[in-house]
């Protein structure tokens, strides 16, 4: 006896075949596209707000020796600091420090780069090779060079000692020239057609045309000087009359302060936040055009 095992039929019942939502594709063909860089975007934005956290919780805590705060809230760290150093008149020396090596360096590099830009005149291309060569050489080579020159003045531990060295930037010569020579020519032509001498082009076409990059290049200036710390250090040893130098008063041998060093350095922020929320969008839009980052 045989059996024979026939092949099952196949069903005549079409089978639906249910899809993915498109919004669940998308979302997953996005977290694969970037996911990694997003990922790397997140790590380096943590790594940069960390030390700020740091800054804040150690500047708000109880306890102010060696870093180790306790659980709490005081402001008792910044009531330390303006118990223990002049901060407010540091700040305001400080403030007229960064002022006045961004204005000078500003005026500098606009007057600078304007005859870079706009005219020819002879050894034009060696001297602005001189400029850039000098934003190459290092600080420490200069640093005795210019103390000399500051002690024969006699504006050793003054404020016009650490301004005078640094009244030229190269790095604002350089960056104003690209902006300046990106300003359309028939409008300097038109200018010149109107009657407009030189002075009168740079302030009425030139300048205004250069606001979003002036206020971005202001800002970078400014927290340049306002964060530079080696050469006041240097030229106000014996009145440390500005704010980098004067944390410096919390680090002891016996042991560092550092609930009043973070509430210091905080207070030190806050000039350089609030110039940047002031000018913000402009900076913004500087950034773009100059491709500044």
């Amino acid at each position: 006896m045989t059996f024979v095992l026939d092949a099952p039929e196949r069903s005549t019942i079409p089978v639906a075949v249910v899809a993915p939502p498109r919004g669940i594709v998308r979302a997953a063909r996005f977290l694969v596209r970037s996911g990694p860089a997003h990922a790397v975007m997140i790590a380096l934005s943590l790594a940069a707000v960390a030390p700020l956290m740091s800054l804040a919780i150690t500047a708000f805590s109880p306890s102010s020796v060696a870093g180790g705060g306790t659980a709490g809230f005081t402001l008792d760290n910044f009531a330390y600091v303006f118990a223990t150093i002049p901060m407010a008149e540091m700040m305001l020396d400080t403030t007229i420090m960064a002022l006045a090596m961004t204005v000078a360096q500003l005026l500098v590099a606009l007057f600078a780069a304007y005859a870079f830009a706009l005219y020819e005149f002879r050894g034009k291309k060696l001297l602005y090779l001189l400029f850039v060569s000098s934003w190459l050489v290092p600080f420490q080579v200069t640093m005795i060079p210019n103390y000399v020159l500051v002690s024969q003045l006699g504006l050793l531990n003054t404020i016009a000692g650490v301004i005078v060295p640094n009244l030229c930037s190269a790095f604002a010569v350089i960056m104003l020239r690209q902006h300046v020579r990106a300003i359309p020519r028939e409008l300097i032509d038109a200018a010149s057609i109107d009657g407009r001498g030189s002075w009168a082009t740079l302030w009425l076409v030139v300048v205004p045309n250069l606001r979003p990059a002036l206020a971005s290049l202001a800002v970078v200036l400014f927290i340049s000087a306002w964060n530079d710390y080696t050469w006041p250090l240097i030229v106000m040893q014996q009145d440390p009359s500005v704010v980098q130098v004067g944390i410096r008063s919390f680090l002891g041998a016996e042991g560092n302060n550092w609930g009043a060093i973070m509430a210091a350095s905080g207070l030190a922020c806050l000039p350089v936040f609030a110039l940047y929320l002031v000018l913000q969008r402009r900076i913004v839009d500087g950034f773009v055009r100059s491709g500044l980052k």
